[in-house]
């Protein structure tokens, strides 16, 4: 017995993979997550495979796009060390899935070892039988499309006596193509399946620009409309910005609302936090009445494409005391021992004037998940294709990976941006589990090993696999320390930062402006216009529209700014500038960037030029083109030296060009 049970373990070892295929890339915890990619933009798959013996290996990616029944085939290149790669290219939105094979390559294991017992001068009459065996061999089981072929060659081998000839045909580059296409495939193995997350290219390369419809009227202290928005839609775009994004547009409520800098007292007249959603006027699905009506919003959707402007929309689930679904659906909320609402808290703070739903309440599976689902949808048919959301570190994961799949499935072409200040590891989970890009630590990132840590960690797996970064320089919530004290220097010097370190960035309105009035000893806005409205002159002289449009200029004209990926720093020998690279595969676009952190002191530093990217010596000349001014110029030799003076401007942006000789 225990004999038969030896022989029957040897047989289920016999029928393991004898090939290893191994580290098997772009893929997220052991392909529980799809990974990132963008469609028309290039996949590169890696693998390890190897296997015992001497063998020659081959393998290839099968890979197919979602609603396609077959397969494409790419085949695997070594790259040495039994590292193995190969390129992807999806062409439609959507989930992509592939597989990495591996199998013994028979016939180029045999020509590989007949070449060298002749170059040794070995006898090789056997292996010549030998080979004529194989093609036979392989012939039975060939494809029509290559079996013809295969059978002529088989036919030339049987009529040549002349031992020269019938090597020349063994050894021919026609006959391992044939052979390998008749696909004669020696212990095949096979990895798991993985998945992409194909997205269109403004998931990952986007400006967005953020402001309250309600200051946007040419009135003081008048609420502004929807149809006040219009007039400012050709200036933001002329900005360069393509994603325009609007803090909640619902009703607001009026039970304990906020008064101005976040008073617990509401004056008559203060407008009240947008984040306290839902009043007699509606709730999620509804349009705040002094904004307009929703044909109203529909028109200014329109008229915001015609500018090339996409709208992004706050989804922010909390709820005002007066949202309707208190009073249609109780069992949604939470409730004190006292028969209470319990209200959103952060202890010690607490916010009367919000409560949140409970998604795992007894009334509330499916029924409030539903609901939430039907908000998105709703706004989609609206014309909305991008949402902002609002903590959604604080709501279930399994809510997230649900309600975005539910979405994208139907419109594969809608965009979810997490608006997550809070652990690593909780922003990296946001983004597996289906959101596009993410806040980010970006507005904490102020020195120079800071940044270039930062970098680094956002070019390597696992992030860059799954997240995507979105550099806002500021936003309602937060007025940075270092925009409080560094004047107008300082709000360029974090505008060159975002713009050229990743492919998205945002920035909220009065940035622009220079704005840094803060609370004192908070990053916070002081006069917050989350709590009333804030006209602005938007021509102010201290404006630094023209740069923000250079920059936003640049970033488009330069494929190698259209991701955060591709970051490399380079030598500066100085603490207070970064200089940094972005470059195309092939090299056809580079751009130097050097910024200069401190706002407020001349700084000079010896750099290097890297010549070595472009496989130049360290004495060569290479072309440089400052992208902000347009003025050319040659640079001779790797050593250089550069002075920024951040009154007049405190970064350089360069394309470089390699000298033609």
């Amino acid at each position: 017995m225990e004999q038969e049970n030896q022989a029957t373990r040897a047989e289920a070892a016999a029928n393991q993979p004898r090939i290893a295929i191994e580290d098997v890339g772009p893929q997220l915890d052991g392909g529980r997550f799809a990974a990132k990619a963008i469609c028309n933009r290039s996949v590169h798959v890696h693998a390890r495979i190897f296997s015992d013996g001497h063998d020659c290996l081959a393998g290839e990616v099968a890979w197919r796009e979602g609603g396609c029944a077959d397969w494409r085939k790419v085949p695997l290149t070594p790259e040495g060390n039994d590292h193995w790669k190969a390129v992807i290219t999806p062409t439609r939105i959507g989930r992509c899935e592939f597989i990495v094979l591996a199998w013994i390559d028979g016939y180029a294991s045999f020509r590989h070892d007949l070449e060298k017992k002749y170059a040794a001068g070995q006898a090789i009459d056997l292996e010549l039988r030998e080979g004529s065996e194989l093609l036979e061999q392989v012939l039975s089981n060939a494809p029509d499309d290559c079996g013809a072929e295969l059978a002529d060659l088989l036919l030339s081998l049987r009529e040549c006596d002349d031992r020269g000839e019938r090597l020349g045909i063994l050894m021919a580059p026609r006959t391992l193509t044939l052979m390998q296409r008749a696909e004669h495939r020696l212990h095949l193995a096979r990895s798991q399946t993985f998945a992409l997350d194909v997205e269109r290219q403004l998931a990952e390369f986007a400006s967005w620009y953020e402001l309250f419809p309600r200051s946007e009227s040419l009135q003081p202290g008048q609420h502004g409309t929807f149809a006040d928005v219009h007039r400012r839609l050709a200036e933001i775009a002329a900005m360069g910005f393509d994603v325009l994004y609007f803090p909640p547009i619902h009703p607001i409520g009026h039970t304990h609302r906020k008064g101005r800098n976040n008073s617990l007292q509401a004056s008559a007249d203060d407008p009240g936090s947008p984040y306290a959603i839902g009043s007699e006027a509606g709730g999620h699905d509804a349009v705040h009445p002094q904004l307009g009506s929703l044909e109203d919003f529909r028109a200014l959707v329109g008229a915001a494409r015609e500018h090339g402007l996409e709208i992004a929309l706050d989804f922010a689930i909390q709820c005002s005391p007066d949202h309707p679904w208190l009073r249609e659906h109780p069992g949604w909320f939470s409730w004190r021992a006292d028969g209470s609402i319990r209200h959103a808290e952060n202890p010690p703070k607490k916010y009367e004037d919000i409560v949140n739903v409970d998604f795992y309440a007894p009334d509330a599976v499916p029924e409030l998940w539903l609901a939430l689902l039907k908000v998105v949808l709703g706004w989609v048919e609206q014309g909305v294709t991008l949402f902002r959301v609002d903590n959604p570190h604080t709501k279930p994961l399994p809510f997230w990976e649900w309600l975005i799949a539910e979405v994208r499935s139907a419109h594969p072409q809608v965009i979810f941006l997490a608006e997550a200040f809070t652990r690593p590891a909780m922003m990296a989970r946001l983004g597996k589990l289906g959101f596009s890009q993410s806040y980010t630590y970006f507005t904490w990132r102020d020195t120079k090993q800071e940044l270039l840590d930062y970098f680094d960690e956002l070019n390597r797996p696992p992030l860059r696999d799954c997240y995507r970064p979105n550099f806002f320089v500021n936003t309602p919530d937060i007025n940075p320390y270092f925009l409080q004290r560094s004047g107008r220097p300082g709000f360029l010097i974090r505008a060159a930062l975002a713009t050229m370190g990743s492919g998205l960035w945002g920035m909220y309105s009065g940035f622009e402006l220079c704005e840094a009035a803060a609370v004192p000893g908070k990053e916070e806005y002081l006069d917050s216009e989350k709590y009333q409205l804030r006209q602005r002159d938007y021509h102010s002289p201290v404006n630094i529209v023209g740069e923000i449009s250079r920059l936003n200029r640049i970033r488009r004209e330069n494929p190698a700014l259209h991701s955060h990926l591709g970051f490399h720093a380079y030598n500066a020998w100085n603490d207070n500038i970064l200089l940094f690279g972005k470059r195309t595969e092939d090299l056809s676009n580079f751009i130097l960037v050097a910024v200069c952190l401190d706002p407020h002191n001349a700084q000079e530093a010896d750099f290097e030029l890297p010549l070595w990217e472009f496989g130049l010596p360290d004495d060569a000349v290479m072309g440089g083109e400052d992208l902000m001014n347009g003025k050319r110029w040659e640079w001779h030799g790797k050593r250089q030296w550069m002075r920024i003076e951040p009154w007049h401007l405190p970064f350089g942006i360069w394309r470089l060009h390699p000298h033609p000789s």
